[in-house]
């Protein structure tokens, strides 16, 4: 769901740049093997340098792009703030049968275009993926032309008076005829950890200033207190399927780049291995992202949440790879329920509306070798050959 992280993960392993081999502060992207692959650069290495090229290419289409802000909408929120976020969501539908459509119904898995009118879901999206390219282009070339639109970008979102988003979701995921907004709505910024890195990427930086890099801390501030005490982020955060997950992964990256590492534990260690034990069944499938009509792309999408918070946990000295629940239940076993079904030895029979994409599957696979070494994978990459270049969802890894 998340192919632009796909096409970075190999950025990260296999880049490189003459810059200091000191490994950046990551929290996602893994700072060791980024600073391996600037001593690589160094050596000139012929696959690191092609790699290199390829995210240059992204980073100079990204030179072109944005600027990106909520103001930029047409239409008002219900607050009469543009600076207030706001979408629609994405699988409600008018109902036919009234004259105007309203309340809207649910049609699970199909999107209504309605979604894509309103901008500042696609834009906040932009950002994130904008600003992690431009952060590694920096990281690995130290081009400041690539650091000066990264803060650019930043500012606009975040700081400029004039466009800066509010920090809230209130109206995320609006369905009009029954609710202005919804908890639901968060997951429209779960790709949070990418902007994230970015940032930590840029992170002194003459473009990314400390008052530009500690007025955006703030603004997280601002919004993981909202995120945490509001009726719409309780609500979120009570989801017992993929949205709590995400849920999760935004609440605790914020932390961390929020300077809060003992908040980022507490909630790995009470609510993550909860979520652990409550969404995975005995034999390790997920019966609530299993009841959707994207079966797999939402087991998959939930798995992936769960690896991203397995990677920013060790970062406190938390390890939710090899946690298991006091009946069992874990991550490495969700993994492995999947594995049978990607390499076909297994059907999938679940509901399944649009064709199943193994690819990201066996992106989570590069990182799950690492981690569970016993897991017999040669099966998969039968299939999806592991060779340079190869996507991995989890950027950081797949080397």
């Amino acid at each position: 769901m998340k192919i632009f992280r796909t096409v970075f993960v190999v950025m990260t392993g296999l880049s490189f740049s003459a810059m200091a081999q000191q490994a950046p502060p990551t929290f996602l992207l893994d700072g060791a093997t980024l600073a391996a692959s600037k001593a690589a650069i160094a050596q000139h290495d012929p696959v690191k340098e092609q790699a290199l090229k390829a995210l240059l290419v992204a980073a100079d289409r990204a030179l072109t792009n944005g600027p990106y802000a909520v103001t930029f909408k047409s239409k008002l929120p219900p607050s009469g703030d543009k600076h207030d976020y706001m979408s629609v969501g994405p699988y409600w539908w008018p109902d036919s049968t009234k004259a105007n459509g309203l309340p809207y119904i649910r049609r699970d898995g199909v999107v209504n275009p309605e979604r894509y009118s309103i901008k500042d879901d696609a834009f906040y999206n932009s950002l994130c993926r904008d600003v992690q390219t431009l952060g590694l282009a920096w990281y690995f070339t130290g081009d400041k032309k690539y650091a000066d639109k990264a803060a650019a970008l930043l500012r606009t979102w975040f700081l400029d008076p004039a466009t800066r988003m509010n920090p809230h979701l209130n109206y995320g995921q609006a369905i009009p005829g029954i609710t202005e907004g919804r908890g639901i709505g968060l997951i429209d910024t779960h790709i949070i950890t990418s902007l994230i890195d970015g940032i930590q990427l840029l992170k002194g930086s003459p473009a990314l200033t400390a008052d530009t890099y500690e007025g955006i801390q703030q603004w997280y501030r601002s919004f993981l207190s909202w995120m945490r005490t509001s009726p719409i982020g309780k609500d979120e955060a009570d989801e017992k399927n993929n949205h709590g997950t995400w849920y999760d992964v935004q609440a605790v990256a914020i932390a961390l780049f929020t300077q809060q590492p003992d908040l980022a534990r507490q909630m790995l260690k009470e609510q993550t291995q909860e979520r652990i034990r409550s969404q995975f069944a005995a034999d390790g499938s997920q019966p609530l992202e299993l009841a959707r009509t994207l079966s797999w792309n939402y087991s998959y999408f939930n798995l992936e949440a769960f690896f991203e918070l397995a990677m920013m946990a060790e970062k406190v000295q938390v390890d939710l790879w090899h946690y298991e629940s006091t009946d069992k239940r874990s991550i490495r076993q969700a993994f492995a329920w999947m594995l049978p079904f990607a390499t076909g030895s297994r059907t999938w029979e679940h509901q399944q509306i649009k064709p199943i994409h193994i690819g990201e599957y066996a992106a989570l696979a590069i990182v799950a070798e690492k981690k569970y070494p016993e897991l017999d994978l040669a099966p998969l990459w039968k299939l999806y050959p592991k060779t340079p270049g190869y996507a991995c969802i989890l950027t950081g890894w797949g080397e």
